[in-house]
Order: structure tokens, then sequence, then C-alpha cells
């Protein structure tokens, strides 16, 4: 029982207090170095290493579009940290998964749902919904 005691520290802290915002250029330096190889400098699916991928890149620019208007936080987040795996390049995504781990972080869906992430994938969320309507 102890070792779930800082997760649902974590979790009440979330629900109680309003996610900070993040620097969005924070968000876009990442995007830069660990996304746009496969999604594209501007987040359209067509990355240099779009076209070896068994499964193409997703158009980042397009997820609010996808989702009734609203950009699907929990969705990505499970995405890009590997509890929603799409192998599309021989493992799950991201392939820099040791670097989004650990520095807990919670955000919220635009319903106010707490998601507990990571801080440099509550930066990159940031960054992708400044993408949203491209």
């Amino acid at each position: 029982m102890k070792s779930q005691l800082p997760l649902a520290a974590t979790l009440m802290l979330a629900m109680t207090s309003p996610a900070v915002a993040q620097d969005p250029e924070v968000g876009a330096d990442l995007y830069r170095t660990h996304c746009a190889t496969c999604h594209g400098v501007d987040g359209a699916g067509d990355g240099p290493m779009a076209g070896v991928l068994v499964v193409p890149p997703a158009d980042l620019t397009l997820l609010s579009a996808g989702n009734d208007g609203v950009f699907p936080t929990e969705r990505v987040v499970k995405r890009i940290d590997g509890r929603d795996p799409l192998v599309s390049h021989g493992s799950p995504m991201p392939v820099y998964g040791f670097f989004f781990e650990g520095n807990d972080k919670a955000t919220k869906t635009p319903t106010g749902q707490p998601v507990l992430t990571s801080a440099p994938i509550v930066d990159l969320l940031e960054y992708l919904q400044t993408l949203q309507g491209g």
C-alpha cells in the first residue's frame, strides 16, 4: 500500500489544482528532436522516415479535428508514453521512451480528468495543441 501512496497523492493534487501551463517552445524543441523525423517539421506526417514505417505517421495538425474539435489529451499522452502502443517502426512509440520516463507531472483532459504523465510529455502536449487547425 505504501508504494501507491505517492501516486495517490499526486493524483489528489492534480484533481484539486489546475495543470501548470508549460512553455510551448520547450515542447517545440522536444518535438524537433524526437518527433519530426517521422511526423515532419510541421506535424503533417511527412517526415523523412515516414516512407519506411509500417503504419504511416499521423498528421498531428488534425488531432483536434479528428476528435470533434477537442484536443485528445489522454489519447495523445497514452500513445507517447506507451500505454496505448502503436507498433509502426518495430517498437512501441516513442523510440525515445527512456527520455519521457520519470519527472511525474499531472495534466488534465478538456473535461477535467487528471492524467499522470511526465513533464516532457506535458511540454509536447502544449506544443501539439499549437499545431491544431493547420
